[in-house]
């Protein structure tokens, strides 16, 4: 099975220059655990709530005043929409992330999460073998 046929296709980004709470506020929004941070349509990093709380939050900084570019992940590791969904699922096990951003062209087109591997019936043991691996220390 290829990713692009169970990845996200709707994928709300932010800006580099955005400030971390209208990352938050995003996140908030649709209820998502990261967002990427694009220029346009290319992807250029990756935010998590984490990332937030451990980079921003937990340094007692103003999440009003800095920058998603201060705390973001940058050059993320990504996908591609006609990848197989078992070689997708070991990136995410070999870096240890939960979301892989799917680009085309250089442009984000989707993002694949353990979650919609999971819930595909044939992936089922895949996404618990990955939530292992990514579980490691």
């Amino acid at each position: 099975m290829k990713v692009k046929e169970i990845m996200t296709k709707d994928v709300f980004s932010v800006s580099p220059e955005d400030k971390i709470q209208s990352a938050a506020k995003v996140m908030e929004k649709h209820n998502i655990g990261s967002v990427p941070v694009c220029e346009g349509e290319h992807i250029m990093g990756i935010v998590t709530d984490r990332d937030i709380a451990l980079r921003s939050v937990s340094n007692g900084e103003n999440i009003n005043m800095q920058k998603v570019r201060d705390i973001m992940s940058s050059n993320p590791v990504f996908g591609t929409p006609d990848m197989d969904v078992t070689e997708a699922s070991k990136i995410m096990s070999d870096r240890q992330i939960r979301r892989l951003p799917i680009v085309e062209n250089n442009n984000l087109v989707g993002i694949i999460s353990l979650g919609d591997i999971a819930v595909e019936p044939t992936f089922s043991n895949k996404a618990a073998e990955t939530l292992t691996d990514i579980s490691m220390p």
